[in-house]
């Protein structure tokens, strides 16, 4: 039975630390949508996600109401479209994630994601397409995210793949230059991708998943901040044993949801994402918890260090409170989403490359960062190998979502709005990587892919 005081305490962490389930996501799988006619394609893919994901939106909301748990977002993720489109006689896959977009506003779901492609060890033609359609595809859909898996531990980093990249970045922001380059915010490069993951924009469903099942973010930065308030001043040791026990208790609310959600929906439950991600409010961030453990500013010295604390420390709290973890599972340092490291990245304490030193401890990797509108698709794609060699290194997901605004110099403020915040633009190096990017070709495994 639960005491009073916890129950109590549970009901401050929602009302007053912005503790949330962050999302359910259901992955569908669209193996079976594929079909040579590229219309007939499109309409199996809305007929069979609007099909199965019909009470998701309502299910949440009745979970939300009757435990009184918030509950932000409901999405569906499906299997990367470059698979069920490559039957498809068509050049141009951008019909596809027309074909998402409305079983997601029919649904009515927050997101839908799949838009994608694992090209970790080269392209197919279907993969090649796909690239291509992105731009179009995600300019003129509002609720579809795409993502590209570059790379991976095992097989190393497709360079060509991430040449492409840098170039199709550049393109989806001009064409969505009149809001920022919002485009890009739908944008996940991955090395290292995971099939399970249910957060935007870069889940999908994998090929070694169920026909449909339930996966579960769960967050509460601010819960963790004001567990720390409690035991200032005290050794590391305390640290890591307070965020380990608020992870557990956070997890465990999650893991409820899970197979609630799962139960009412008559969907295998996947797993439980321990990430904590932060949103804009004030309250709800990640920076907040690292300045709490004694830092004047996140991104001065010893930011990486307290971040991997932090990482550490919500992994082993968390996966003692759920059946099954899996995800991304640890800290997201997306800096437009969190209030503490907009102000820091204003500043110039939070730079480009402390970050990238940030993402080799946490759970991804650059997260929604503004670059100037005039930064070369070479320098983007330097940065997404940059990114995507530590993933590749330390065995870990790395991800880039980059924004070029187009228009915009270091120091303006890009408004997405929502969860997405504000970036500020920050400088990258003045020099060139045109001729390093120019080489194509893979960068092998590193000796720690043979395990066999």
């Amino acid at each position: 039975m639960l005491s009073q005081h916890e129950i109590m305490q549970t009901i401050q962490m929602i009302d007053q630390q912005h503790l949330d389930v962050r999302t359910i996501t259901m992955g569908i799988s669209l193996l079976s949508c594929a079909r040579s006619d590229p219309k007939a394609a499109c309409d199996a893919i809305y007929d069979k996600v609007t099909r199965y994901a019909e009470k998701l939106v309502d299910t949440g909301e009745a979970i939300e109401a009757e435990f009184g748990i918030p509950i932000v977002n409901k999405r569906i993720s499906v299997t990367p479209i470059a698979l069920v489109a490559a039957a498809a006689e068509t050049d141009n896959y951008a019909p596809f994630a027309a074909a998402l977009d409305r079983a997601a506003k029919t649904t009515g779901v927050n997101f839908i994601g799949g838009f994608s492609a694992l090209v970790q060890k080269g392209m197919t033609e279907a993969d090649r397409k796909l690239i291509a359609s992105i731009p179009e595809a995600l300019s003129t859909t509002d609720l579809v995210c795409a993502s590209v898996n570059v790379g991976s531990t095992k097989a190393g980093i497709d360079m060509d793949a991430v040449a492409l990249m840098g170039r199709t970045i550049k393109d989806l922001a001009q064409r969505t230059a009149d809001q920022g380059g919002f485009g890009c915010a739908k944008l996940v490069v991955f090395c290292n991708a995971v099939e399970d993951n249910p957060f935007m924009a870069g889940a999908f469903h994998g090929v070694g998943e169920p026909e449909k099942v339930i996966n579960v973010g769960v967050s509460g930065p601010g819960v963790v901040h004001h567990a720390l308030q409690a035991v200032k001043g005290q050794p590391f040791d305390v640290v890591a044993e307070t965020i380990k026990k608020t992870a557990f208790r956070i997890t465990r609310m999650g893991q409820l949801v899970a197979q609630e959600a799962s139960r009412r929906l008559d969907t295998p439950f996947g797993i439980v994402d321990l990430s904590l991600a932060p949103t804009p409010a004030v309250g709800d961030s990640v920076a907040r918890i690292l300045e709490e453990m004694g830092l004047s500013v996140c991104g001065t010295h010893g930011t990486t260090a307290a971040l991997a604390l932090l990482n550490d420390a919500v992994k082993k709290g968390g996966v003692m409170a759920s059946s099954h973890v899996g995800g991304l599972s640890g800290a997201f340092i997306p800096v437009s989403e969190d209030e503490v490291m907009i102000a820091a990245a204003l500043d110039g304490t939070l730079t480009l490359d402390k970050l990238e030193a940030m993402t080799c401890v946490c759970s991804v990797g650059l997260d929604m960062i503004a670059v100037p509108g005039d930064t070369s698709a070479e320098t983007l794609s330097a940065i997404i190998a940059d990114e995507a060699a530590i993933g590749m290194v330390n065995s870990k997901t790395t991800a880039v979502r980059l924004i070029p605004a187009p228009g915009r110099q270091v120091g303006d403020l890009v408004e997405f709005g929502g969860l997405l915040g504000s970036a500020p633009v920050q400088p990258v190096h003045p020099f060139s990587a045109r001729d390093f990017v120019a080489r194509g070709g893979r960068i092998p495994a590193p000796m720690q892919s043979l395990k066999n």
